[in-house]
């Protein structure tokens, strides 16, 4: 296969993996600069994620004190084949919040109660829950031991892709 079609496949991989989970992994940052790792359903979006946030929930709050976030969809580990390697996707993301009642608004609460059902009608009824739509600015896709890519560019399966070949390296002091 050609670089092209590999990159192709690979693109194809990463979004059928962010299409397979129904969560992902947020961490955020406070107003003191300090991380925050928490989780939140959501739902895909023209080269975005949106999620519906309380703004009760301290991820709600750091979103909107600082955009800049990033992004963790990982396989389940109870059906991982590999534990150290778990199939997932990275991203650094900007978080925009989406004023209600605007077209953009009703894009991403239909795209996440399509997803995830009627919850969601019921969650952007609240004056505290406010949507997100997280844009991808590069990231990481990992598939198993040595077979990492990154992901260059602001789209979720990436404007362009490069192999990790930087391998794992054994210590000089450890005997065979």
């Amino acid at each position: 296969m050609n670089n092209k079609g590999l990159e192709t496949q690979i693109r194809d991989e990463i979004m059928d993996m962010v299409h397979s989970r129904k969560s992902l992994m947020l961490s955020s940052l406070d107003e003191n600069g300090l991380p925050y790792a928490s989780y939140a359903p959501f739902a895909v979006g023209d080269d975005c994620l949106y999620v519906l946030i309380s703004e009760i929930a301290v991820h709600g709050k750091n979103l909107q004190l600082n955009p800049q976030a990033s992004a963790l969809i990982i396989e389940d580990e109870d059906t991982a084949n590999e534990l150290f390697a778990r199939l997932r996707v990275f991203y650094r993301v900007r978080a925009e919040m989406i004023e209600p009642e605007t077209t953009d608004w009703q894009q991403g609460i239909d795209s996440l109660q399509s997803r995830h059902g009627e919850r969601i009608n019921n969650l952007s009824k609240l004056s505290d829950f406010k949507l997100f739509r997280l844009h991808p600015n590069g990231g990481r896709y990992v598939k198993g031991f040595g077979k990492a890519y990154q992901i260059e560019g602001g789209t979720l399966s990436g404007d362009s892709l490069s192999h990790l070949r930087e391998g794992h390296k054994k210590r000089s002091n450890v005997s065979a």
